[in-house]
């Protein structure tokens, strides 16, 4: 069994705060002053929202995907009514909003969110909680595939840490896209947070629950733990509920922080050489999982690529050279087994490509890519497991979507390229420049999709300069 090798990049969202000095004579505040109260309302939406609450939609989402529904109702008179639209809707790709009341409330005093939901067929939906507001999303819980049927179920959210929720914007929020190509509705009612009593056994996780061994480094400032930062509890049902919680409900610990340095937003920055190691506690609760990282001198960055004339590359992603405009870097291929974590990064001013958990992913750009009078593709690739056995393999698949632009029409070509052993190194850049003339049958004219596949032999790859030259 191998032993994992993790690399900490800085995401392109980092937090920091900023506090304001302010001198001058220090007043006592009289004893008679009353500060504001924060409204405790639990309510979000019992047969319409509740005062203060405002519906905005995701960008790129089907604006009208939401609706009242005074037809279809688990109790009362409304229900929350959300179309999820087909592939190719033309009004958007997805549906997905936010509910946020910018007064604040203090939901200090209840455990968790609840409500009731069916739908018009049996569907897991992407992604559902609370704590998003399009700001900080400071206390951002997210439940992911929350699996619901044709009958009323009552679904609960607990809440990671009651205590911390005393001024909260972000009520509740969803996004969830069509299953199998096909859109559908589903429907939810008395969407409410309660005091149930009965949430119970927190245990916190960071890391997934695991003890790793990672790697850090001097020239890189702001390092961010990886996913994986989850509170569990057991609910009246016996269930044990997990959701994802963001990073400032933990109390990050660093063993040295000569060494490495931790935020309350869970945010890590090398101090010096040496080796620490990260716990966190969640409401007193101690996480399981442990992060012990090694700070080195200096992150290896990928070969600087030649000076070429633009007329002689067409660039997907390199900082040397004017890239085409990506779509995604993941595509988060499910229901088909996809379990490709990660996308792009930046390190220092650089930006690379860093995957985890590599079975296959796929890099889409916005539009089709005409390589046709280009003669070879060129990628960097590293491979940050601690070791290549025999049968580990890297595959770089190229799709063109024929001439209509359209993947999956039935004119797609596709064709690959595979590397191992001693081609690929562990812990080193290896550039690989393949002819065209190897990807045998591929059409060049109308690329779109540009597929690094593992079959999970090889988990964790860093990847940079990727383009077509002659």
């Amino acid at each position: 069994m191998k032993n994992r090798k993790f690399i900490y990049l800085r995401s392109t969202l980092l937090m920091s705060f900023i506090f304001i000095l302010i001198s001058g004579c220090e007043r006592e505040v009289s004893d008679e002053v009353e500060f504001a109260k924060f409204s405790n309302n639990p309510e979000i939406f019992i047969d319409g929202f509740s005062g203060g609450l405002e519906y905005l939609p995701f960008g790129g989402s089907k604006l009208d995907a939401f609706s009242v529904d005074s037809e279809v109702k688990y109790a009362g008179e409304a229900s929350m009514r959300f179309d999820v639209p087909n592939v190719g809707d033309p009004a958007g790709s997805f549906a997905g909003a936010i509910f946020p009341d910018y007064g604040g409330r203090d939901l200090s005093g209840y455990d968790a969110l609840t409500f009731w939901a069916k739908a018009t067929r049996a569907a897991t939906i992407n992604e559902i909680g609370f704590g998003n507001d399009f700001g900080e999303n400071k206390y951002l819980v997210t439940k992911n595939n929350l699996r619901i049927s044709t009958g009323w179920t009552k679904y609960t959210i607990p809440i990671p840490d009651p205590s911390l929720l005393t001024v909260e914007n972000g009520m509740f929020w969803y996004a969830e896209g069509p299953e199998n190509g096909d859109g559908y509705t589903f429907w939810i009612d008395e969407l409410q947070f309660e005091k149930l009593g009965t949430v119970a056994q927190p245990k916190p996780a960071i890391f997934s629950g695991e003890d790793i061994v990672g790697e850090a480094f001097l020239n890189i400032d702001g390092l961010i733990p990886s996913a994986g930062l989850t509170q569990t509890f057991n609910l009246a049902s016996g269930i044990n509920e997990t959701v994802n919680a963001a990073p400032s409900y933990f109390t990050f610990e660093s063993s040295d922080v000569d060494v490495l340095r931790v935020s309350e937003l869970g945010v890590l920055t090398p101090a010096g050489l040496g080796t620490a190691e990260i716990t966190a506690t969640l409401g007193g609760v101690r996480a399981q999982g442990s992060a012990t990282i090694t700070v080195s001198g200096g992150f290896d960055f990928a070969p600087v690529p030649p000076a070429r004339d633009a007329a002689d590359v067409v660039s997907i992603f390199s900082d040397a050279y004017n890239d085409v405009a990506i779509d995604y870097y993941n595509g988060f291929f499910t229901p088909d087994g996809q379990t490709t974590q990660g996308g792009n990064v930046q390190v220092g001013d650089e930006n690379i490509i860093f995957y985890t958990d590599l079975n296959f992913v796929a890099l889409k750009t916005l539009n089709t890519v005409n390589a046709s009078m280009m003669t070879d593709f060129h990628v960097d690739i590293q491979v940050a497991d601690s070791q290549i056995d025999p049968g580990d393999f890297i595959r770089v698949l190229l799709l063109d979507a024929g001439p209509d632009d359209i993947i999956g029409t039935g004119d797609d070509t596709e064709a690959s390229v595979q590397f191992t052993s001693p081609t690929l190194v562990s812990g080193e850049w290896v550039s690989l420049d393949i002819p065209l003339s190897d990807f045998s049958g591929l059409n060049t004219s109308n690329l779109a999709l540009f597929f690094f596949i593992s079959d999970a032999t090889i988990s964790d790859i860093l990847v940079d300069n990727i383009y077509f030259y002659r």
